[in-house]
């Protein structure tokens, strides 16, 4: 298959072009600058050049393609502000990557976040927020995946808030750099909220299955941990960085906060029975003993 991906040189989608191209596919990386077009060239794949707002060029990519997989979003989260364009980009973004597949019954592969469900861990059928501050986010993916009704077999991996490889990445990650910063380990409230988590090389074989077999409007968890306590994260990496661990304000962690704070488990066993999805790789606290001060 030939496969278009948006964000195929970041943390997760290097792990998903590898995984592609492993499997047989060929893939075209979006690049938008000449770092990522030759990051994405080194691994194998081809190049579009571009960017997100690239409208035209997106279009062009999917035209060209057997199936396409979405992963690219900005990762300015230092104001509401930023927070809001980039959803906004994102969401014009995959509505023409999705409109451009009408009809062909070719697959469009999305990404969102597990929801959170009060009392309980989320799963598969839950559904996701549309309000705070990434809900846009959500009315996106939900507008991709009720094109299945238009010929798109639009499906959506829900990725946890902490997609790790070698200790980076996710809210864990964001929490290692907040504390190189801040020389404090910190983390909302007791700790006691709980962090779904994921290995970036096990959620790339998700994206490879999604792409290969989900049924059209359907949406799978790329959960492979449950929840972690967060002030078990955060003893982690204050250990790992020599730093002190304690409780810290919410506004210390931006338009995040209120998501920080949040107890939030999920659960992917239907995502495991019915794709035959099995996580391989190391857990987020096992993971995290590779963070590097």
């Amino acid at each position: 298959m030939r496969v278009f991906i948006t964000g195929g040189t970041g943390l997760i989608g290097t792990a998903v072009v590898a995984e592609l191209l492993a499997a047989g596919h060929s893939v075209t990386a979006l690049a938008r600058s000449d770092a990522s077009a030759a990051s994405a060239q080194a691994a194998g794949a081809d190049v579009l050049r571009g960017g997100l707002t690239d409208l035209e060029v997106l279009r062009t990519g999917s035209e060209r393609a057997d199936g396409v997989i979405h992963l690219a979003f900005g990762n300015d989260f230092n104001s509401p502000e930023a927070l809001a364009k980039a959803v906004a980009e994102e969401g014009a973004a995959l509505a023409t990557l999705g409109d451009t597949l009408v009809g062909t019954d070719r697959p469009l592969v999305t990404v969102s976040g597990t929801p959170h469900v009060a009392g309980r861990a989320s799963t598969e059928e839950d559904s996701l927020p549309t309000d705070g501050p990434v809900g846009g986010r959500s009315q996106s993916v939900s507008r991709a995946l009720a094109l299945a009704s238009r010929g798109v077999r639009s499906s959506a991996v829900r990725l946890p808030r902490t997609v790790h490889n070698q200790g980076r990445g996710g809210f864990a990650g964001l929490l290692a750099d907040i504390a190189r910063r801040t020389g404090v380990a910190g983390y909302p409230g007791d700790g006691a909220q709980r962090w779904p988590a994921v290995h970036a090389l096990d959620a790339a074989v998700l994206f490879r299955l999604a792409l290969e077999k989900a049924p059209a409007g359907s949406s799978w968890h790329a959960v492979a941990d449950e929840g972690d306590a967060v002030c078990d994260i955060a003893a982690v990496i204050g250990r790992r960085l020599d730093l002190p661990v304690t409780s810290v304000p919410q506004d210390r962690f931006g338009p995040l906060g209120p998501i920080f704070a949040t107890d939030q488990p999920s659960s992917s066993g239907r995502t495991r029975t019915a794709l035959g999805w099995e996580p391989t790789h190391p857990s987020l606290l096992d993971d995290l003993e590779n963070i590097e001060a």
